[in-house]
């Protein structure tokens, strides 16, 4: 089956200037707020959604890149080449918005939880996620925030290209 494009381009950048303003209508001025993306792939939605708070804030977001290689399940089956972690603040009494681009089956977020919590147990998380691929979970794990909500088959991957690694942003649909 040929593979189908579900966001690019402008429809990508419509859909991240909507998940910002469902994000300001509930955290406002983002005073007590920060941003962690899961690596390797949410962090470039964090920082996408980082700039574009910032730019319609006018003020400074904390994000933060959180790798979760050795609090993964499945780290001692697969050759993961672990990432950096990079976060120079305190989570600690904070409400953390994590970003991831897919949200599958729920391991990786509950990675995220487990290696988030190294960091100081905030006062609440919320998930963000561009895609959620519904009717898959092992891990009973909602997002809060959503860009495209879609129904797959166990044989079908979501495919998430950005300009930064990939010279185009682009989500496709595509059979394995």
């Amino acid at each position: 089956m040929k593979p189908r494009v579900l966001l690019e381009n402008k429809q990508l950048e419509i859909t991240l200037t909507r998940l910002c303003y469902q994000l300001i209508e509930v955290h406002n001025d983002f005073s007590n707020t920060v941003i962690i993306g899961l690596q390797p792939r949410g962090i470039y939605l964090a920082h996408r959604i980082q700039k574009l708070l910032e730019g319609i804030l006018k003020k400074e977001i904390k994000c933060g890149d959180l790798d979760i290689t050795f609090y993964r399940d499945d780290f001692r089956k697969k050759e993961l080449i672990p990432n950096r972690t990079n976060i120079d603040f305190i989570i600690e009494d904070k409400n953390v918005i994590l970003v991831d681009d897919v949200l599958y089956t729920g391991r990786t977020i509950r990675a995220g939880l487990d290696a988030m919590l190294a960091f100081g147990r905030p006062n609440d998380v919320e998930l963000l996620v561009l895609v959620d691929r519904r009717f898959s979970r092992h891990v009973p794990i909602q997002a809060k925030y959503t860009g495209l909500v879609i129904d797959s088959i166990e044989t079908q991957n979501v495919k998430v290209d950005w300009k930064e690694t990939d010279g185009k942003d682009k989500v496709t649909l595509i059979d394995k």
